[in-house]
C-alpha cells in the first residue's frame, strides 16, 4: 500500500471523489476491485440491491458523487448534491456480521459513522434511533438498512459541506453538515476510507459491546418523544435500547414496549 507523505498531502487537498484517492488510507484487507464509484446514480442502495440481487459478494461497495433519487427510511427522499456529500452502499453477508436483527445492522452502521467522524473530523455526533446521526442539533447524515437475498445493504448518505443555502427550504432547519461552511481541514476521501474500515475491517467486537456504544452516542434516552409511523401516534418516554436494537419506550398510560419500527421525535417537556 502506498503510504508515501506527499500522496497524503495531496489527498487532503483534493476533495474530488477518487479510489486513487482513498487507497492511503485503507487497510490492505478491504477489497479496492470492490469498490465501484460512479458520476451520478438514481440511488447506490437501488444498484447495490440490484447487485446483490445477481450475488454480488460480501464486501461491494457503490459509491456515487450525485444521487438523483437518494432513498431514506419510509419513502422519504434524501437530498443528494454532487460535491458536498459522502452517498456510499455497502453490500454485506449476514453470517459475516453476527448481527440477529435488521435494527442491530443498523445500529453497528451508526456507531461506524459516529467513530469515522469522531476519528477523521474531530467532531462529536450523536444517534437518533434508529437511523439518523446528528451533529449540533441537526441532521447530518442517513442510514438505510434492506435486506435482499441473503445479504443485507445498508445505504448511508452523509452531508459532508453542504453549505445551509444549498438545502431546499423546508429542509434548512433540520438538516446540517459536518462542515457548512469554509473549507473542510480533512477530505471526503480520507472520511470515506475510515468509514469503510470501520465497516468492512472492524475491530473485533461483540454484539453487547457494539450495543454499549450505540447508548453511549443515543440522545434520545430519558426524553419525552412522540412516536408515529406505527399507529396513531402517542407520546412517550425513551427509556433504553433492548438487547434487539430496539428502542424501549414508556407510554403516558405506563406500558413499557419496545420499538422495532417507527419514529420517534424529541417533545418539549
Amino acid at each position: 500500500m502506498n503510504t508515501d507523505k506527499n500522496m497524503n498531502a495531496h489527498s487532503k487537498d483534493s476533495d474530488i471523489l477518487s479510489i486513487q484517492e482513498m487507497l492511503p488510507f485503507l487497510p490492505v484487507e478491504v477489497k479496492t476491485d470492490r469498490i465501484l464509484l460512479h458520476p451520478v446514480l438514481e440511488s447506490t442502495n437501488t444498484t447495490a440491491k440490484e447487485m446483490a440481487g445477481s450475488g454480488a459478494e460480501h464486501g461491494t461497495i457503490i459509491i456515487a458523487e450525485h444521487q438523483t433519487a437518494g432513498r431514506g427510511r419510509l419513502g422519504r427522499s434524501f437530498h443528494s448534491p454532487a460535491a458536498h456529500g459522502i452517498y456510499i452502499s455497502f453490500i454485506l453477508s449476514t453470517g459475516r456480521l453476527g448481527l440477529s436483527t435488521p435494527t442491530l445492522v443498523t445500529a453497528f452502521a451508526g456507531v461506524a459513522v459516529c467513530e469515522a467522524i469522531e476519528s477523521v473530523c474531530a467532531k462529536s455526533p450523536r444517534i437518533k434511533w434508529v437511523n439518523d446521526v446528528f451533529l449540533d442539533g441537526k441532521k447530518i447524515c442517513g442510514i438505510l438498512t434492506e435486506a435482499v437475498a441473503g445479504s443485507v445493504v445498508v445505504g448511508i448518505g452523509v452531508n459532508f459541506s453542504t453549505p445551509e443555502a444549498d438545502f431546499p427550504v423546508e429542509l434548512r432547519q433540520a438538516a446540517g453538515a459536518i462542515f457548512p461552511g469554509g473549507r473542510p481541514p480533512v477530505s471526503r476521501n480520507q472520511l470515506t476510507s475510515e468509514l469503510i474500515t470501520r465497516i468492512l475491517a472492524p475491530t473485533p467486537c461483540s454484539q453487547a459491546a457494539l450495543l454499549k456504544k450505540y447508548r453511549q452516542r443515543l440522545w434520545v434516552l430519558g426524553k419525552n418523544v412522540l412516536v408515529t409511523g406505527s399507529g396513531q401516534p402517542y407520546e412517550a418516554t425513551a427509556l433504553d435500547v433492548d438487547d434487539a436494537g430496539r428502542l424501549v419506550v414508556r407510554k403516558v398510560t405506563g406500558e413499557v414496549i419496545a420499538l422495532s419500527t417507527g419514529e420517534i421525535s424529541i417533545r418539549a417537556k
